[in-house]
């Protein structure tokens, strides 16, 4: 196995970071159908994480289409966007001596 530089080791651990964050969004969802205990300590921490991020998206995107909040898929496609070709971009870019072939 190659050694991964410096950028490269941090962009794959910020990109776990986003891959778990996507499951937490997932699970927000979920539990958005449902309504659960408010007071529950785990239904409070998934939305003390995921409701400042789906906030700013529904200040500055029409989120809120026929009582659906598609903010979720909003945050997802975002990770996904950055997971995906932002952080393996930057990744290579800052990496000395990276080539093409």
């Amino acid at each position: 196995m190659p050694h991964l530089s410096l950028a490269q080791t941090i962009a794959y651990i910020l990109s776990q970071i986003l891959g778990f964050y996507i499951w937490i969004v997932i699970i927000a969802a979920v539990i958005s159908w449902i309504e659960p205990n408010p007071y529950n300590p785990i239904v409070r921490f998934i939305y003390s994480i995921t409701e400042p991020v789906f906030d700013f998206v529904r200040e500055y995107l029409p989120t809120n289409l026929g009582g659906i909040d598609f903010s979720p898929m909003v945050v997802i496609a975002v990770i996904w966007f950055l997971q995906m070709w932002l952080l393996p971009t930057l990744g290579n870019l800052l990496t000395p001596g990276y080539g093409y072939g």
